[in-house]
């Protein structure tokens, strides 16, 4: 394959955000143990890690139910991002190697889109902390119909990019991420973090974005049929 024909294949990455590009599941667990002890309720770290990569409603509605908040999902919801908000104006825990890999996919051309199920408000308070233009569009949880596992997330931003999802690459930390971009087609590569990922031939798993370059993302992306070789 020549070097034209390798970077013709890969039309853009997708890239989860919590978890992925920054360490912020910490700041939504101790926001979920505090909104859950603010009203008489009981939360352990084995549900907060199962609402890893959930749409943000679904994880309401289970603090609602199993941490004993007498609070619509969306009252939850807004609680929630209200007090991580407030911490990522603090300090933004970026992942190793995710400042790094944005700015080479950028010097390189390659579209990127962030694609996360934190609402818009979210995304924006952490991707303001970027240069401009490192991502083309942000696909948010407040966005969309149904969020991860389902595919919509993906299927949107690879429609708003004008791409084909099966090229493009999708990089997830949680389960949940991974089986919404499988669904929507894309390559993926999780980089597990609080919570396990199980190997299978629908993923490459890596221990780190350290180990991601735009060279290596073209060669997971097969050239589209009729290419030359």
């Amino acid at each position: 394959m020549d070097d034209t024909t390798s970077r013709s294949s890969l039309a853009a990455v997708l890239v989860d955000m919590d978890g992925t590009i920054v360490d912020t599941e910490p700041y939504w667990i101790a926001a979920e143990y505090q909104i859950v002890a603010a009203h008489g309720g009981e939360w352990s770290d084995e549900l907060a890690l199962s609402l890893v990569g959930n749409d943000l409603l679904v994880s309401g509605a289970i603090i609602r139910d199993r941490g004993g908040v007498d609070l619509p999902p969306e009252t939850i919801v807004e609680q929630l991002l209200d007090e991580v908000i407030r911490q990522c104006e603090r300090a933004i825990p970026w992942r190793p190697g995710a400042l790094r890999l944005l700015r080479d996919l950028n010097a390189d051309g390659v579209p990127c889109a962030l694609v996360t199920m934190s609402y818009l408000r979210l995304a924006e308070t952490v991707t303001r902390a970027l240069p401009a233009g490192t991502f083309a569009t942000l696909v948010t949880g407040d966005q969309v119909r149904q969020g991860k596992p389902h595919p919509d997330a993906y299927l949107l931003a690879a429609e708003r990019l004008g791409v084909d999802p099966a090229a493009c690459v999708a990089i997830e930390d949680s389960p949940t991420g991974v089986a919404s971009a499988e669904a929507a087609g894309c390559v993926v590569i999780a980089v597990p973090h609080h919570v396990p990922i199980e190997p299978a031939p629908t993923r490459t798993v890596v221990d780190s974005l350290t180990e991601l370059d735009p060279a290596r993302l073209r060669r997971m992306v097969a050239p589209a049929p009729g290419s030359a070789a």
